[in-house]
């Protein structure tokens, strides 16, 4: 599993299948904190990655107008 990481940009890889709550865990990066994108899908915490998974994780960024 190839994953790409932003903020900062980095990249990571991981010979084997895992959830998205395994993935984010073992990265200790926090789940309401970012959006997994897998081949080009959001996915959900309680989704399964394949062990050949392109996986994108983002920071959520909000905002608005004053």
């Amino acid at each position: 599993m190839i994953v790409e990481l932003r903020n900062p940009t980095r990249t990571v890889e991981f010979d084997e299948a895992m959830s998205v709550a395994k993935l984010l865990n073992r990265l200790q990066v926090d789940r309401g904190a970012v959006l997994v994108i897998c081949d080009g899908t959001l996915v959900p915490y309680d989704a399964k990655l394949p062990a050949d998974a392109v996986v994108e994780i983002r920071s959520v960024i909000s905002g608005g107008a004053a």
